[in-house]
């Protein structure tokens, strides 16, 4: 079926506006565009208008567009099946979609037009770290105001449907429109749809709501009014971006790249930028570096107490979303779905033992290498806005749309961004042909045997950079390094920067809300905002 209006566009746009070049990546008909509209809530009707451009620059040259025969059986040599686990939580796969969708969200979509500063629109078009996708553009704008509660502080929560033994349970869900058609009722009313294309983000924003309302509980009698959004927003934001740099990051990077860019400063996106000015999205980031979370997805999940040992599979948590799914025919999130976090995080790892999964239910995500999941072959149409031609073809195949893409931006190869990087001063390598074709071998490596002689040649030549990128975690352990952690390290760096409240520029911060003073993990953030109970971090029980 056709996308759905009032919904963003799914694992990523297919056409960009590149600073200084316009738009670009729109002219293969094997992606069809997809034009990002205004999201809606019970309050605000019908889409409002075409969302307007998201900006997007280029940091290196043009590259090659190799044949699309040629990505075709690289796609299909990456999709074969992941059985290489990691050593991340696989939490943390889903925490790297909701920042994406962080990062890429539109604000001006959900704000009434005429009332948009210049000001405003070009902060709402930029890549920030500032949670527009979990706050739109504030409860003051009267499009973003249905995300909240009465007091115009608290964001609201949604309510589980009752399944058998498992109760309505208020807080575990997204909260949805409940108005109009069965479709239009399940839909989510948050400001970026994204964030309900599969359960686990789906869970990961609605714990976020939590957080939010758990900071504005804590706000005390003392703060008057017209105040407490703000106040409560800067905390959470702040917090937010400690847990991305000290947590996130170093589990996905090599952490001494971490360090060198967050103490010293970048020196490839934007480097000596005015710390005020809005940043723009590195398409060599948003196309290629940073879609490594699609080879940490399992297959399957321990999801729960209702589904455990790998019964929450993969196709199960889109069909148990409201944008790729239909929550199973439900109105709302079925309880038996609720997710168990002790199953995703080691809370271990902060003296928190009582909060141990059962024996063998915690999921590691899948390495960081060149090799992504079955499933992820085949994807459910809903969630790139395909048609019913689409289905069960090469135009599903994940891997394939991502090496597509590149192709349509003629995204600069991995050789030539390992060269722009050591012309600015970074010590990084040039991978060999060698350790392009053989990988780190194993079940975790795509072979690229199914290639001809000529097809294997021009590929290590001018290789795609989205797979340079994975090549290089693989060959480092499953941990982005040279070119890909540097992309990664800095485009974060200049979003924090960039953004209204900013731990980069606010070198003083400490957080506050954790067990521990300048310690906030992201399970420090759900302790906070599950109360530090297990009957709410998994409700289910074992």
């Amino acid at each position: 079926m056709s996308p759905t209006p009032g919904r963003t566009p799914r694992h990523g746009r297919e056409s960009f506006f590149v600073e200084g070049e316009g738009v670009v990546g729109s002219d293969s008909a094997a992606v069809p565009p997809v034009t990002a509209r205004a999201n809606t809530t019970a309050a605000s009707g019908p889409a409002l208008e075409p969302a307007p451009t998201f900006r997007f620059s280029r940091l290196g040259p043009r590259g090659v567009r190799l044949p699309e025969a040629t990505l075709r059986k690289v796609a299909l040599a990456m999709t074969g099946g992941s059985e290489v686990d990691g050593t991340i939580p696989a939490g943390y796969t889903y925490l790297g979609q909701f920042v994406d969708h962080d990062l890429t969200f539109d604000a001006t979509t959900v704000a009434l037009g005429d009332d948009i500063s210049p000001a405003a629109l070009l902060q709402g078009r930029s890549p920030t770290l500032d949670l527009d996708s979990l706050y739109g553009f504030g409860p003051l704008d009267p499009v973003s105001a249905g995300f909240y509660e009465a007091d115009r502080t608290r964001l609201k929560v949604g309510r589980t449907t009752r399944i058998g033994r498992d109760q309505a349970r208020v807080g575990f869900d997204l909260p949805r429109v409940g108005t109009g058609t069965a479709a239009e009722k399940r839909r989510a009313a948050i400001p970026d749809f994204r964030n309900d294309e599969n359960l686990v983000v789906a869970q990961t924003h609605a714990a976020m709501i939590r957080f939010h309302n758990r900071v504005v509980a804590g706000l005390g009698p003392a703060t008057p009014a017209a105040e407490r959004f703000e106040k409560a927003r800067r905390k959470v934001v702040l917090h937010y971006q400690w847990m991305l740099r000290t947590d996130y990051l170093p589990r996905i990077c090599d952490a001494s790249v971490v360090r060198d860019v967050f103490t010293h400063g970048r020196k490839v996106v934007d480097p000596g930028a005015d710390p005020l000015s809005m940043p723009t999205m590195p398409i060599e980031f948003s196309v290629a570096a940073f879609r490594i979370g699609h080879s940490m997805i399992r297959e399957g999940y321990d999801w729960n107490a209702r589904f455990p040992s790998g019964s929450g599979t993969l196709d199960l948590l889109f069909f148990f979303s409201g944008t790729s799914g239909d929550l199973g025919g439900n109105p709302t999130l079925p309880s038996n779905w609720i997710a168990d976090w002790r199953r995703l995080y080691r809370f271990a790892q902060i003296g928190h033992r009582e909060l141990k999964p059962p024996p063998g239910e915690l999921n590691l995500a899948r390495r960081i290498d060149t090799r992504l999941v079955d499933p992820l072959a085949r994807l459910p149409i809903g969630s790139f806005g395909g048609t019913g031609a689409d289905e069960g073809t090469i135009r599903a195949n994940l891997a394939f749309r991502n090496l597509l893409r590149g192709r349509m931006l003629r995204l600069a190869s991995g050789q030539q961004m390992a060269a722009l990087l050591r012309s600015r001063g970074v010590a990084v390598s040039t991978l060999t042909k060698a350790q392009l074709r053989d990988g780190a071998g194993g079940k975790g490596s795509a072979t690229l045997d199914g290639l001809t002689g000529a097809q294997l040649d021009a590929f290590l030549k001018d290789t795609p950079l989205w797979f340079y990128v994975l090549r290089e975690a693989e060959l480092n352990g499953g941990t982005l390094t040279g070119v890909g952690a540097r992309l990664v390290a800095e485009t974060f760096h200049r979003a924090m920067e960039g953004s209204t409240h900013s731990i980069v520029r606010t070198p003083g911060f400490t957080p506050d809300l954790g067990e521990k003073d300048g310690r906030f993990r992201m399970t420090d953030l759900l302790l906070f905002a599950f109360e530090g109970q297990e009957a709410l971090l998994a409700p289910l029980g074992d």
